[in-house]
């Protein structure tokens, strides 16, 4: 396990508008308001066409070839996740969302491209104090939350 402490900075509380995607959104509006860190709560909905990543097609095997769900209708959302500034200083988003219609939910990460279906209501919490970051990691491939 590796960590590190941070304290409570702003709190912004958003609201998205039909047609946004997710990551891209979140990801300007920290570079605006200069938010290098954070923590991320979501609800709201997701449209159809909505792309999740939703695992490794084989979970030992690298290079890791990641599957995608696309979202066949509008679907309920729920999602938590983190904003931390990758190893050039750009805000990345690393978000998972359970998205549900009927009696059908499939869970994933955001960052192939979450549209918002009418509204999703975002909750961003900075985080002060700390350094972490993501930096390139050569096993995964992956951008890794260093603390």
């Amino acid at each position: 396990m590796k960590y590190s402490e941070a304290t409570q900075g702003r709190v912004f509380i958003i609201r998205l508008e039909d047609g946004d995607i997710f990551h891209e959104e979140i990801e300007n509006f920290a570079r605006e308001k200069g938010v290098e860190r954070g923590y991320l709560s979501v609800v709201g909905g997701a449209d159809k066409g909505s792309r999740l990543v939703v695992g490794p097609e084989e979970s030992r095997t690298y290079p890791v070839n990641p599957m995608e769900h696309e979202l066949y209708d509008a679907h309920e959302i729920v999602g938590t996740g983190t904003l931390f500034p990758d190893d050039e200083g750009n805000p990345v988003v690393h978000l998972h969302m359970a998205c549900g219609r009927e009696e059908n939910t499939v869970t994933g990460c955001v960052r192939n491209g979450v549209q918002v279906w009418h509204v999703m209501e975002v909750i961003l919490i900075e985080l002060l104090g700390s350094e972490a970051q993501r930096r390139p990691d050569k096993a995964t491939g992956f951008k890794l939350l260093v603390p």
